[in-house]
């Protein structure tokens, strides 16, 4: 397995679920099971990049490393970038981002994806899609659709109904979603590639869109996506998704 390295990014400012990486799930703060998630995989360092000392002190309690951030820093790959700088990792250094508020990823997902990217060298970064089963999730603003080219280099990224199924929309008709593909909002970047994202001011489209690897697109860089034939379960937005994930993972601790 080529080695690479866990960030999770991790914030308290949440407007839909204020201090989220604290908030209890199977009696243990949500981060802790992310970082368990993390530590299932064949990581070599597992770092967590938080704005708030209480985040760190979990992180430190569950046996990862610990890095403060700004709280200014806009989003998760700036927080990530901040650690890459510190620790002064080589262009070609593989860091994967796990969102610190997904505690139901697998860990040998985040295996699957270093691999990915360590095994397409021309590519920035890497990430996820899976089949989109029906034409209510193609529509769906919150589920990100995206297509690619015939060896899976990412074309682009939407919230809105790609690839559009025409004749369907002129006659009425449900689309068809054979061709649609969902993101799932894990990456892997090169280090190097990291450091000159973070740099640049956001995109016309990332703003548009709301969509921060729209960025990396318009810089040219190449996004290579890794199919999955299912999802794995969904992660922690709201305080509904918090008390669905607390009795999944309650449940499963019972059994």
């Amino acid at each position: 397995m080529t080695g690479f390295v866990v960030v999770i990014p991790a914030r308290m400012a949440s407007s839909r679920l204020p201090d989220k990486p604290l908030a209890a799930v199977a009696g243990r703060p949500l981060i802790a099971h992310v970082i368990s998630r993390a530590q299932e995989s064949a990581a070599g360092r597992v770092i967590v990049a938080g704005d708030d000392d209480r985040i760190l002190a979990v992180a430190r309690q569950c046996g990862a490393e610990a890095f403060l951030t700004d709280p200014a820093l806009p989003s998760g790959t700036d927080r990530i970038a901040a650690v890459a700088a510190a620790e002064g990792w080589g262009d070609e250094s593989i860091v994967v981002n796990l969102q610190g508020d997904e505690p139901l990823t697998p860990g040998p997902l985040l295996d699957d994806l270093a691999a990915l990217l360590a095994q397409t060298p021309q590519a920035d970064m890497a990430t996820l899609g899976v089949p989109i089963r029906c034409a209510q999730d193609l529509a769906d603003p919150n589920q990100v659709k995206l297509v690619t080219d015939r060896s899976g280099r990412a074309l682009y990224f939407s919230r809105a109904p790609i690839p559009m199924d025409r004749e369907a929309h002129r006659a009425g008709q449900v689309p068809a979603v054979e061709q649609a593909t969902r993101h799932l909002g894990l990456y892997a970047y090169r280090a190097g590639f990291l450091r000159r994202m973070s740099a640049e001011p956001p995109a016309p489209l990332e703003e548009l869109e709301q969509l921060e690897q729209l960025r990396a697109l318009d810089m040219g860089a190449w996004i290579q996506v890794g199919r999955r034939a299912e999802a794995h379960p969904p992660g922690v937005d709201t305080p509904e998704d918090l008390d669905r994930v607390d009795a999944f993972l309650s449940g499963r601790a019972r059994a």
